[in-house]
């Protein structure tokens, strides 16, 4: 049987957007798990990278998020895909541009 939901998945076009890292000591732990949990709230795969050309880690995965080790100033860049993809990048864009609540 032909997996349905693989298909749609891959239909989608990335969407990509970048944004600088301004919360005084990056992404540590605390905002590591509040991406993770904003990234959790959306079917889309959303990856992370600290390079237009990756590599790119699972935004929803805690422990991978915590070992990009960007530091203030970083540029995070986003890799969207999915049918919220429009919506999900707009919620992790606005979480790292109000400095995970910590700025």
């Amino acid at each position: 049987m032909h997996d349905t939901n693989a298909s749609r998945a891959s239909a989608f076009v990335p969407l990509t957007a970048s944004a600088v890292l301004v919360n005084p000591v990056g992404l540590h732990a605390r905002p590591s798990v509040k991406l993770t949990q904003c990234a959790k709230r959306f079917a889309a795969a959303i990856e992370i990278a600290l390079a237009a050309a990756g590599p790119w880690t699972d935004a929803k995965s805690p422990v991978k998020v915590m070992r990009v080790k960007a530091p203030q100033g970083a540029m995070l860049y986003f890799r969207v895909a999915g049918s919220d993809g429009d919506a999900a990048l707009a919620a992790v864009l606005a979480l790292v541009h109000d400095g995970f609540g910590e700025a």
